[in-house]
């Protein structure tokens, strides 16, 4: 008589045992995607706002403002500060385009502004902070800096 060819019930037990012990230690690699997208997000913004201000600062430069600090100085409607945006929403909102519809910006704090994720204000204060902070500059020598802020849960 043939023996009939296939998996016995111990061999598929043992598979799907293996298969769950994979899945387990697998699945917490996947289970961080949607921090590593905010801290994208957020470096995406960051290179928005130095490219946006890199270009104001060549206007300013071809107008001859890169040394202005006067408190009405603007280039193409952009209130600057030694040629760069200065630290306001409307300033940064102006310069860089999309990030009044899709990003929200605190108040400003001294020469800084911070900038997160549209209706995540709490992002901005808490614990969980998870925001690009944009520094105006503050002298004719010293340019204007943009650094990532990602801790806590939120965006770690």
């Amino acid at each position: 008589m043939k023996r009939q060819g296939g998996f016995t019930l111990i061999e598929l037990v043992v598979v799907i045992v293996i298969l769950g012990i994979l899945a387990v230690t697998a699945a917490p690699k996947f289970m961080n995607l949607q921090n590593d997208a905010r801290k994208a997000s957020l470096e995406g913004l960051k290179g928005s706002i130095q490219g946006a201000a890199g270009i104001v600062y060549g206007k300013a430069a071809i107008n001859g403002l890169e040394a202005s600090d006067a408190a009405d100085a603007e280039v193409s409607g952009i209130p600057i500060k030694f040629g760069y945006p200065q630290a306001t929403s409307a300033a940064l909102g102006a310069a860089v385009n999309g990030l009044s519809t899709d990003w929200t910006c605190g108040t400003p704090s001294g020469d800084s502004i911070k900038c997160t994720f549209k209706g995540k204000d709490s992002y901005l204060t808490s614990a969980d902070a998870c925001y690009v902070e944009y520094t105006q500059a503050k002298s004719a020598s010293a340019a204007a800096s943009t650094t990532v802020v990602a801790t806590g849960n939120s965006c770690s």
